[in-house]
């Protein structure tokens, strides 16, 4: 391996030429004669990527970042989402313990765009945002994070535009490949294979003196894993509780809380996965001229997972099921009891494909040495299907559980990080046992989405020679006819079985059922493992529950889901765009400056397809479920919309010394709204259960989100690979699109003929007055049962609202544009190389604010910025003699996830993701000029992920995936 000093103008020149012709493969290190006869070496490994990133970084107008290829077939990490966490102001979510999309400057996956080689992306499934773990690094040479407004990229990029470059024979002549192998260890798994494969190769190669280029790389990667969970699906605000003794209650609510929160449930759950990721990448280059260059490309990936789950945990009804209960200072529960209902055990299983593929065609025309024409056509398509098991052809779960609970209870204790539940059965039994287990019901689901982006762009440059104006450099303008559309259908069967308990006990077997203790479940955590107050469960297989039911019920058991609602959504918009910059370049005293400026128009047209779903009544099942009875759309009208943007830009660089830059940038960018807020059809609740009973309307005139955008910066570069930055940005971000907000229609309460609510009705009202005339408790399962005794509007097991119940009352939301936000922030970032001695650091930091923040204090509704928050990176390595070793530590702090919770209030509460930091390595041997060995490791500090609601007391999820390390080798031949 080579270490060459370079002179940093001649560096940085060579690179801005490659970007300007289509970022070169940075790669391997080889020696070319330049035209003027000085030797060009391009560095390979950790130190000449860091070289060639900060040279993007340092010539770009505008703050843009980079991350380079190690080396042919290398990435720095082993996820590109992974690796743009490098980038200061970048941080990412976890699907999986795997890095998958990405939150830039506080802004969530929604508000950056990603493309291809400058080219579109379509978002994953019915999306705008990009799933970044379902494609491989291998084929990628180069990732830019422009931060900043640019005329000529795509809008959508409102925090940011990621720019996937990839490899490009004919940029670096010659025959090349490389070939790479390793085995995957990842210690959570238990079900899956201990050692699964991945594989890759990447070839390259130009022919007939250069004028033919030819590269592709495949790839694909098997891992098994296993993820354990305790989550609470929703925290409850004001729920009923009854007149209790007052030796039951402990209130130690302050004169300030706001109010008194219940969780809706507690669970367990062990979910055991097998994922395999395929990608493909073809790349055809003909050069007939020297000035003419046409490129053929298609790219395709497809990420299959399957899981299957069980999961063990207690649902609660509150009123007068509760027999006593403990609130803290603000008013979350930390302990209560409730009477009866069930201790559910649940299997789940599902297969999830994802599906990407894209086929592009670039003609670049170099007409004169002042006119250069681009011409580029693209068309690109993202689905996914959740329920793509080829047998069963759908998501489904299925409900199995003991129904003699005499009551539970709930606790969360300080020093404990995960809530606890501890059941009493009859007679005083410390256990339930198999016999015990009746069926509830089945669910069946499958959603299936798809985005696609057709584009057809034109791009011309020109470098003028104007003796009037000698300052400009260069003027670049184009056009674009971009249509794209995104959409799906959900499918859902509805409760499927008898919902609630049928005294079927027979059809299950004590031998199907098989006992497991908690000893080294959620053991990371205090307070899970065998600590655990109810510390077994049961598992049992998913066929033979399903097809037990299916023998025994016939056709009152659907595992089709097609057969409930099936919800259809689609939007297409067609936009036509225009854009013009231009760059001057001039001298201020003895320091050389850059001007860009330069603007973006777009006309965009909106039209989503409304299938208005048949609404027939509100039915309750069981003690605990209900359900919207619902017939199929029938016919459909388009609603419509319309918008234009006009995008400004003006970026300002200035030179102050060789070494020190600053950079000034206003501009503005924009995004549009995501598939739910545009969609105008009604959608209610298929589930209106007391508390929930939630619709929607989506709004096709919606305007996009616009930021005008302030950045400051100074950058200091002081050596080979080392710099030093800091800069200030600002997002001033109108048309913030609420679901109601104070200039538009605001969430109202609507009634719908023919859905009536039993709750408040004849028939419920009677029941409580019986139980109580009994002497007993009205607890929900007793009205229930009340009711079905009484046998009026009642089928089988179902209550159906009755024309003299009142209309139920449903809390619908349309969103609308509302007021400006604002959010601002710091970015520092520290690069070091230490001379010849092979070491390098670096580190970043982000400190973002702004007037986006959740407020935890107030019950009104809110609709915040989710993701703003700090973040700091961390890189050390050492790199020298065929030796390459390096730690990352990635550190998030807690932010918020988003609001509204599955099971939560209508009040949309919050959801907090707690402070997260993973430690990741890697060590590479160069055995000899082609072979290298290495052996990587992610997350080797054991994080563990951690939820939380409103307060800190009121625990949302903590998950464990446990470590992964990979061991292998790489093999170059140049």
């Amino acid at each position: 391996m080579k270490h060459n000093k370079f002179n940093k103008k001649q560096l940085a020149t060579a690179i801005s030429v490659l970007l300007g012709a289509s970022v070169t493969m940075p790669v391997i290190a080889q020696e070319e004669a330049a035209d003027d006869g000085t030797e060009v070496i391009e560095v390979r490994g950790i130190r000449g990527s860091l070289a060639r990133s900060m040279d993007i970084k340092r010539e770009s107008s505008g703050v843009v970042d980079a991350i380079s290829a190690e080396e042919m077939g290398k990435f720095p990490d082993t996820n590109l989402a992974e690796s743009l966490q490098r980038i200061t102001g970048v941080t990412v979510s976890r699907s999986n313990n795997e890095g998958s999309q990405i939150t830039v400057r506080g802004f969530g996956p929604d508000f950056n765009l990603m493309t291809l080689n400058g080219r579109q992306m379509p978002g994953t499934g019915n999306t705008r945002s990009y799933s970044l773990e379902n494609l491989s690094s291998e084929g990628v040479s180069a990732l830019e994070v422009y931060k900043t407004a640019k005329a000529s990229n795509p809008s959508g990029g409102l925090g940011a535009t990621v720019n996937i470059i990839t490899t490009k024979p004919l940029n670096s002549p010659g025959e090349k490949y490389s070939f790479s192998a390793k085995g995957i260890y990842d210690e959570s798994n238990v079900e899956g294979e201990d050692v699964t494969p991945e594989v890759a190769a990447v070839y390259s190669n130009t022919f007939s003196d250069n004028t033919v280029g030819l590269a592709f790389s495949v790839s694909h990667q098997r891992r098994d894993f296993q993820k354990q969970q305790a989550a609470i699906d929703g925290w409850r605000e004001g729920v009923t509780l009854p007149d209790l003794d007052p030796s039951n209650v402990v209130d130690n609510r302050s004169a300030d809380a706001i109010g008194y929160f219940f969780p809706q449930n507690l669970g367990y759950s062990i979910e055991d996965f097998n994922r395999e990721r395929t990608n493909g990448q073809l790349t055809l280059q003909y050069a007939p001229t020297d000035n003419f260059t046409a490129t053929l490309d298609y790219t395709a990936s497809e990420a299959i997972t399957g899981s299957e789950s069980t999961a063990f945990g207690v649902w609660f009804n509150f009123g007068g099921n509760i027999n006593s209960y403990e609130l803290d200072e603000r008013g979350t529960v930390v302990n209560f009891n409730e009477a009866a209902n069930d201790y559910a055990h649940t299997v789940r299983r599902g297969t999830t494909k994802v599906e990407a593929e894209s086929i592009g065609l670039n003609l670049e025309w170099q007409v004169s040495d002042s006119w250069h024409i681009e011409l580029d056509y693209h068309d690109s398509s993202n689905k996914i299907d959740d329920g793509a098991d080829t047998g069963s052809m759908n998501n489904g779960f299925i409900i199995l559980g003991p129904n003699n609970l005499v009551s539970k209870t709930y606790s969360y204790t300080p020093g404990n990080e995960i809530p606890h539940f501890e059941l009493f059965w009859p007679g005083g039994a410390a256990e339930t046992n198999p016999g015990d287990f009746d069926s509830q019901f089945a669910q069946f689901f499958r959603n299936q989405g798809e985005s696609n982006v057709e584009q057809l762009q034109i791009d011309v440059e020109y470098l003028p020679d104007f003796g009037f104006l000698p300052s400009l450099a260069k003027v670049e303008f184009g056009f674009a006819a971009t249509v794209q559309d995104f959409g799906g259908t959900s499918a859902f069967s509805g409760n499927q079985g008898v919902v609630g308990y049928d005294g079927v006990q027979g059809i299950l077997p004590d031998a199907m059922f098989t006992r497991n203790d908690t000893g080294s479940f959620l053991d990371q955590f205090a307070g899970g493992g065998s600590a655990l107050l109810t510390n077994y469960y049961y598992t049992y297989d998913y066929d033979e529950a399903i097809a037990r039911h299916l023998a025994y019920y016939g056709d009152a058991f659907q595992a089709d889901p097609t057969v409930g609602i099936v919800t259809p959504a689609y939007v297409e918009e067609e936009t036509l765009s225009f854009y013009m910059q231009s760059q001057f370049d001039f001298d201020i005293g003895e320091m050389p400056a850059q001007f860009n400026v330069g603007f973006r128009y777009e006309e965009t047209d909106v039209t989503a397809p409304v299938t208005q779903t048949q609404y027939i009544d509100v039915r309750w099942q069981s003690s605990t479920e209900w359900i919207t009875s619902t017939l199929p759309a029938n016919g459909s009208t388009d609603a419509v919309g319309a918008h234009d943007l006009f995008l400004p830009m003006v970026d300002f660089k200035l030179e102050i010394t060789d070494d020190l830059v600053a950079r000034a940038s206003v501009g503005k960018s924009a995004t549009r709204a995501t598939l739910g807020n545009l969609l105008g059809a009604l959608q209610l609740s298929p589930n209106p259960k007391p508390g929930a009973r939630t619709g929607s309307r989506g709004n096709t005139n919606l305007k996009p989100f616009t930021s005008t955008n302030y950045d400051l910066s100074l950058e200091y570069y002081y050596g080979e690979g080392s710099y030093a930055s800091i800069g200030y940005f600002r997002k001033e971000v109108e048309n913030y699109i609420d679901p109601f907000s104070d200039t538009a229609t605001e969430t109202v309460t609507i009634t719908v003929d023919g859905l009536y609510d039993i709750i408040g009705g004849p028939r419920y009202n009677s029941a409580i007055a019986a139980i109580e005339g009994r002497g007993e408790t009205a607890t929900v399962e007793a009205i229930y049962n009340e009711i079905i005794a009484g046998g009026v509007g009642v089928e089988g097991t179902e209550i159906i609202g009755l024309p003299e119940d009142p209309l139920v009352e449903w809390t619908v939301t349309q969103p609308s544009n509302g007021a400006t936000r604002e959010t601002y922030g710091l970015e520092v970032a520290f690069q070091h190389v230490f001379g010849d001695s092979g070491y390098g650091v670096g580190v970043n930091a982000t400190f973002a604010d702004g007037d986006v923040k959740f407020d935890n204090n107030t019950l009104d509704i809110q609709f915040p910025l989710p993701g703003l928050g700090d973040s700091a990176n961390f890189q050390a390595f050492y790199e020298k003699d065929g030796l390459s070793a390096k730690i990352t530590y990635a550190w998030r702090d807690k932010y918020l996830l988003g609001v509204g919770q599955a099971a939560g209030s209508s009040d949309t509460p919050p959801q907090y993701f707690e402070t997260f930091g993973t430690w990741d390595f890697s060590i590479n041997y160069d055995v000899d000029e082609n072979l290298t060995v290495f052996v990587e490791g992610v997350n080797i500090n054991n994080e563990t992920e951690r939820l939380h609601g409103r307060y800190e007391e009121q625990f949302l999820a903590a998950r464990q995936f446990g470590s992964r390390y990979a061991v292998g080798m790489r093999y170059i031949f140049e």
